[in-house]
């Protein structure tokens, strides 16, 4: 993140006007919340970040909570299309606080109390002040006017409004914004096109894995599966209870009296394990005194299960990478009896989670845990381990190409991410000339 600093405005074009932020804002009022819905046809909407469409720094009507608010209330707070809601408390590591967006929509709203409702000055076009705000927050203005003293940020928009800026003529200002509107809306295009052909990428993915797990490829006569999900597979596959190839066991429980000892070791936690992958970058310790090591170490080959988190079931093979490393509670380590392959129920695991199989078994919409019991007592296809070992060594070969294709589809969402906010900053602070220019293959700097 680099902060802009007022050197800039010294480079931009003479005839702009130098002065901070507050001077192209007329007003600004915190939001409100007001009393929960009265569904007597009187309630309003209100404006959250949550409702934020952040990619295109406008509202978002989809999720909008009605909320009773009094008449005299509503006339003080009422928002106005070319209004801009200014996030003020909030925010995350991942996502500070300080994101603001333009009103455009025709409905009867106001915005929350963790908000602030800004009404530009007179002579300044909304879409350019949206605009500015956007370099501002992405260049990191607003991260450097936050306080943070409980687990909420504040931002202090007195510090954040006197940040110095520069700023052309409205007519000006609206060239810059059309030009913006026209150019980002083509990123956004690309973007859109590159996200479609990643999701495109995911389908094959799991097609493939589909049609692994049910032997489509076996020149061999078929049965049922007894798997509604599943369908036909190879007469001579059986279908098995995971704890009869597998011996499942959770991890150990965290408390506080176990992150000190003598014997403390890097355990991985549910946000360690990821699809296919385990991250060791931000391991943590407990402790495991010898008589734990055979219950909760982590061997090579292990497969490690997310049981809760905000994934339950997702998996991935640990290899050894760290030789002597444990697990806690919160995760399943399957380890094979010596018949079946990890990698055959990784792929059993991924396709399930993928057609939602133990919340359709479990009679749930949902899954928040995928317990010991429900996975042990699942049933999979588990064919001879040759053929197992055969099918997963053509999947893995087939898959990592797709993986490669998705990394570069997301490196080029990545950089037209990047590109759009330099575009913005650059047109917003007059280092590119806008007024002749057609938008495609325009230089910034």
């Amino acid at each position: 993140m680099t902060i802009m600093s007022g050197s800039w405005i010294q480079a931009a074009p003479g005839h702009w006007e130098r002065g901070r932020i507050k001077t192209m804002i007329g007003k600004s009022a915190n939001g409100v919340w007001g009393e929960d819905p009265l569904e007597d046809g009187s309630d309003i909407y209100c404006v959250r970040a949550a409702d934020f469409e952040r990619s295109h720094h406008r509202v978002s009507q989809k999720h909008l909570p009605a909320r009773s608010v009094a008449p005299r209330v509503i006339r003080r707070h009422q928002l106005h299309r070319g209004d801009l809601i200014l996030e003020k408390s909030g925010g995350g590591e991942k996502q500070p606080v300080g994101m603001a967006v333009m009103f455009d929509l025709d409905i009867v709203a106001v915005c929350s109390n963790f908000c602030a409702r800004i009404i530009p000055a007179e002579g300044v076009d909304s879409r350019f002040l949206t605009y500015v705000l956007a370099a501002a927050y992405g260049q990191g203005l607003t991260q450097s006017a936050i306080k943070q003293t409980t687990g909420i940020q504040n931002l202090d928009t007195e510090a954040f409004f006197g940040s110095p800026w520069a700023y052309p003529k409205l007519d000006e200002q609206r060239r810059i914004a059309e030009f913006l509107d026209a150019e980002t809306a083509r990123l956004d295009r690309i973007m859109n096109l590159r996200r479609e052909q990643a999701a495109l990428t995911e389908e094959r993915t799991i097609a493939r894995i589909f049609n692994t797990l049910r032997g489509t490829e076996i020149d061999e006569d078929r049965k049922p599966s007894g798997l509604d999900w599943l369908g036909d597979i190879p007469a001579s596959w059986p279908v098995i209870r995971v704890s009869t190839e597998f011996d499942v066991q959770l991890g150990k429980m965290l408390n506080q009296e176990r992150v000190t000892g003598e014997y403390l070791r890097p355990y991985l936690r549910v946000v360690n394990v990821q699809w296919d992958r385990i991250d060791t970058d931000d391991l943590v310790e407990m402790n495991f005194p010898p008589g734990e090591k055979r219950r909760y170490e982590i061997l090579p080959g292990d497969l490690l299960i997310n049981e809760g988190g905000s994934f339950p079931g997702r998996a991935a093979i640990w290899d050894g990478r760290i030789p002597e490393i444990y697990y806690q509670k919160a995760l399943h380590r399957a380890r094979s009896r010596g018949r079946s392959s990890v990698r055959w129920f990784y792929y059993c695991l991924r396709l399930a989670l993928e057609l939602k199989v133990f919340e359709i078994e479990g009679n749930s919409t949902t899954m928040t845990h995928l317990t010991g019991e429900q996975l042990a007592a699942h049933r999979f296809p588990f064919p001879e381990r040759n053929v197992q070992d055969q099918l997963t060594r053509e999947l893995d070969a087939v898959i990592s190409n797709e993986r490669a294709l998705l990394r570069i589809a997301e490196n080029q969402v990545q950089l037209l991410k990047e590109r759009r906010q330099v575009l913005i900053t650059a047109a917003v602070t007059g280092q590119v000339d806008v007024s002749s220019a057609s938008g495609r293959g325009i230089e910034v700097p």
